[in-house]
């Protein structure tokens, strides 16, 4: 997830006991091409986390964040040409700046749900008195309310349904503001080859950042501050990154799979095993990764291993789809 979230999501729970307020951008025109779901938070205290439009609406913004945990308000912010490129934007542009409290309850759950880097929305209505916070793979877990069960109800059933189109957004739905963010993989490919250079070229096709890592230590250590929305596949079938999965299965955190014949799966299990993991941690490690299309060539392993991580985390079964029932593409 982007990492700015995750530092956000920290942010909002370190802060939720102070009282914290959010600004969101509830309208706007001009800027060009921007990224949805940015928000600022902060407390009374000054304390600022988060970002809008690359800082560009900071003069407006920042004072706002102070005051937005006392009652909610909204303003107007024009950034003028000059400003807006230097901020790297595509132009100048005007928005309508909505600030608002979020309760203690909702910002915790907020920035447990960004954190963690599994999917998150935070609706409220549109002048900022009520706010409603959504969180987990299905948005099953709602905290807050926005005044009414029909509105909760518009809400939460609005939100899922944006969910299903995998993207992170803000939506106007009536008077709700809406920001869904969905947090996109970041995958570590440990160990080198065809295999991983395929595997790299087809996560960037789907928008999934990549790293690469050949050191056992160095892997088991990104695999530690590791999100739900993080994915490891280890290529390399040597001992000395058993830490890494150790580490990984035991956090129970992102998707952990790796590469290797039946024999050598057996072998890194029994290890597992004797390192003191249990079935349930075990029972977490893809292996061998990727799911059963017959790949025969680098590329085709490639898509296999995509595939099962886009099933892992929609929590699907990965069937044909002429076998299921119910609405294609939910």
């Amino acid at each position: 997830m982007n990492t700015t979230l995750r530092e956000l999501g920290s942010a909002l729970q370190s802060l939720a006991s102070d009282g914290v307020g959010v600004v969101r951008v509830l309208e706007r025109h001009g800027f060009g091409t921007v990224e949805s779901g940015q928000m600022l938070a902060g407390t009374a205290s000054g304390a600022v986390a988060g970002v809008l439009y690359r800082g560009a609406l900071d003069e407006a913004a920042i004072p706002l964040a102070a005051t937005a945990s006392g009652s909610p308000t909204t303003t107007q912010a024009h950034v003028s040409e000059p400003a807006a490129l230097a901020a790297g934007l595509a132009c100048a542009g005007g928005a309508t700046l909505l600030a608002h409290p979020l309760p203690a309850p909702e910002a915790a759950a907020l920035g447990a749900a960004l954190e963690g880097g599994v999917p998150a929305a935070l609706v409220s209505t549109g002048d900022g008195t009520a706010a409603l916070v959504l969180a987990g793979p299905d948005l099953e877990s709602v905290t807050g309310g926005l005044g009414s069960p029909a509105l909760d109800e518009t809400a939460t059933a609005t939100a899922r349904q944006l969910l299903r189109r995998g993207a992170t957004t803000t939506e106007r739905v009536d008077d709700l503001l809406l920001d869904l963010w969905v947090p996109v993989p970041s995958v570590l490919i440990a160990g080198a080859g065809a295999i991983g250079e395929a595997l790299a070229a087809q996560a960037g096709l789907l928008g999934w950042s990549v790293r690469h890592e050949s050191e056992p230590e160095a892997t088991a250590q990104a695999v530690a501050a590791f999100s739900d929305a993080d994915v490891l596949v280890v290529l390399d079938h040597a001992p000395s990154f058993d830490a890494a999965f150790i580490e990984g299965l035991r956090r129970g955190r992102g998707f952990i799979g790796a590469l290797g014949s039946r024999r050598t799966q057996a072998a890194r299990r029994e290890r597992l095993l004797a390192a003191g993991l249990d079935e349930t941690e075990l029972g977490r490690l893809r292996g061998p990764v990727g799911l059963d299309l017959g790949a025969r060539t680098p590329a085709e392993t490639a898509v296999s291993i995509v595939a099962q991580v886009i099933a892992a985390r929609a929590g699907r079964a990965a069937v044909p789809l002429a076998d299921t029932k119910g609405q294609i593409g939910t």
